[in-house]
């Protein structure tokens, strides 16, 4: 199977940088063909801008959403937008691997993703009119691909639980889960996480790899979180849940699947 890393870290000998290096490796001996995307390596332009466009003029008004989406369907996007796009239509399944800063995504994963997730490839595809609004979340380009986020992180597990200062980890990471890579249509696996990175000891390493690598032998056949699709009749013509549905449930955790819900589907 093909697999596509999307790396961003700044610094090779960090915990990310070993967990690449071991995803690499692993997913190799297993059989699979692995691209990286190394993002500081690439010295990845972040911003999103008119460069991105290679028939927009300086002083040109520039309308992102619009001049994005005339550029993907001519074929005019920067060639470092085409390449990255080029790699995730190759790909099967995307791992992510990344610290969180500030509570989300390093700047310059942001920006891969606002430059290469374009309108008519990510977003502004299908119809939209009347209970549909295009083909998203759980439908789009890349539906079919599977997706995981494997996050290293400063605190202490405590933190990111339910009742935890920081807020649960789901929560946090709900934007890129379900706004950034359900929407285009991948399935997400629940993610991989790392606790108190700065403080690791040497002798901490071992269990993390090896609770790592069980993830990755399991990237193409774990349950994905059961995000509820948007076209699958449980929204309203304005794309909201209809009563009855999330009952128990509150906050992001209404727009995925109780447990009986997936019973009662077989």
């Amino acid at each position: 199977m093909n697999v596509l890393i999307v790396y961003a870290h700044p610094e090779p000998r960090s915990l990310n940088g070993a967990l690449k290096d071991l995803a690499v490796s692993h997913l190799t001996a297993r059989g699979h063909s692995v691209r990286v995307s190394d993002l500081y390596a690439m010295d990845w332009k972040a911003t999103a801008d008119g460069g991105d466009f290679l028939h927009h003029q300086a002083g040109e008004k520039l309308t992102y959403r619009l001049a994005s989406k005339g550029a993907f369907a001519d074929g005019s996007q920067s060639p470092d937008i085409a390449a990255e796009q080029e790699k995730l239509l190759w790909a099967q399944a995307v791992l992510f691997q990344f610290p969180l800063w500030w509570f989300s995504m390093p700047a310059i994963l942001k920006g891969w993703v606002d430059r290469v997730f374009a309108a008519g490839f990510a977003y502004g595809v299908g119809v939209h009119e009347g209970e549909r609004w295009g083909d998203r979340y759980g439908e789009g380009t890349l539906a079919g691909r599977r997706a995981m986020l494997s996050v290293t992180m400063g605190g202490r597990a405590p933190h990111y639980s339910e009742r935890g200062v920081n807020g649960a980890v789901d929560d946090l990471l709900f934007p890129i889960q379900h706004g950034v890579l359900f929407y285009p249509g991948m399935e997400v696996l629940p993610p991989f996480t790392a606790y108190q990175v700065d403080r690791l000891k040497a002798e901490e390493w071992h269990p993390i790899a090896e609770a790592f690598k069980a993830r990755l032998d399991g990237l193409f056949t774990d349950a994905p979180i059961a995000f509820r699709r948007q076209n699958g009749g449980h929204y309203d013509g304005q794309q909201v849940l209809k009563p009855g549905l999330g009952q128990g449930a509150s906050g992001t955790r209404i727009h995925v699947h109780a447990p009986d819900e997936l019973a009662s589907r077989g």
